[in-house]
């Protein structure tokens, strides 16, 4: 992508959302107290360590950061590792602004081992529907990547991508799922125009004992183009909620198909930083219903995302 371009594109989007921003800090205090938006307790809701999203956002208000390190072999001897996060607002009561970057990556394999920094998607999730006893909760999300990651090292291919992505979440019988659908939309590195996939995900999670979580997940992509064929894909993982707010995880990834990634390790944690509006804390105090700070533990830790394998190339 040309420089120019890239920088007059990055110009905007930051405008944007530091618009959004300003614009939500002044009706932050009257939103909340026509909905209902606030929160009795900040609880995290981590997006890793799967592929799949969960439906629900970020409490409204809430700067939540989830950080990650994962170790990939994706195709013969091939070797990458990455360090990399997802930054979430709660803008408003039902929709979420996100910012998932790689602040390192590196890749070894015949040519030798190339580092930097990766690529950068930025972009909201809608929640439009919330879980009741028969309906599911249901988002639509869209992102858009900044080619940050260098395309001469073999780190990125220059290009700008999209995605758009519908999100369901329920729980069912003890258990709890996510399922994604997303269509990319993937710049062609010496071509115009974009390639096209699809990746589907279906995500699961239970609580074994106290705070220590099981969580699986099978996912899979169609062919984009010639040389990148379809794959489906396993993760398994375990999660501990050390506090309401903070949520670490650790484990593997097992390709199913030729394609994937196969062999995947990861280990990550998700802290919900504080609430930027005015009014959450005078609402909290003041409620009838709290004579003394109370702190909520969840339900259940929804199951969330690590970096994704499709998000990463």
């Amino acid at each position: 992508m040309d420089d120019a371009v890239y920088r007059v594109v990055r110009h905007v989007m930051w405008s944007i959302m530091v618009s959004l921003a300003a614009s939500s800090l002044v009706m932050a205090q009257w939103m909340g107290k026509q909905t209902g938006c606030y929160p009795d307790a900040i609880v995290a809701n981590p997006n890793r360590p799967t592929v799949a999203n969960p439906a629900d956002i970020t409490q409204y208000g809430v700067l939540e950061l989830e950080y990650g390190w994962d170790t990939a072999w994706p195709q013969g001897m091939a070797n990458q590792n990455s360090l990399g996060g997802l930054l979430k607002f709660g803008l408003l009561c039902d929709v979420e602004l996100r910012w998932n970057t790689t602040s390192f990556l590196s890749q070894e394999d015949a040519n030798g081992t190339h580092s930097g920094v990766g690529d950068n998607w930025i972009g909201p999730q809608v929640r439009i529907y919330k879980q009741t006893r028969r309906v599911p909760t249901l988002s639509f999300g869209y992102a858009i990547k900044f080619p940050s990651a260098s395309q001469k090292n073999g780190l990125g291919t220059g290009r700008v991508d999209h995605s758009f992505t519908f999100l369901a979440s329920k729980d069912i019988a003890g258990l709890h799922f996510d399922f994604n659908v997303t269509h990319f939309l993937i710049g062609r590195e010496n071509l115009n125009g974009f390639d096209r996939n699809y990746q589907l995900n279906l995500a699961f999670s239970h609580p074994l004992h106290g705070r220590l979580q099981f969580t699986g997940e099978f996912y899979g992509d169609t062919q984009l183009e010639r040389t990148t064929p379809a794959f489906i894909s396993s993760l398994w993982a375990l999660t501990y909620t050390v506090t309401p707010r903070l949520v670490v995880d650790g484990g593997f990834e097992a390709g199913l198909t030729s394609g994937g990634p196969h062999r995947h390790v990861f280990v990550g944690a998700t802290y919900s930083i504080g609430e930027l509006y005015p009014g959450w804390q005078k609402r909290r105090w003041d409620s009838p219903l709290s004579g003394s700070p109370s702190i909520k533990m969840p339900i259940e830790n929804e199951s969330a995302q690590s970096f994704g394998w499709a998000l990463q190339n």
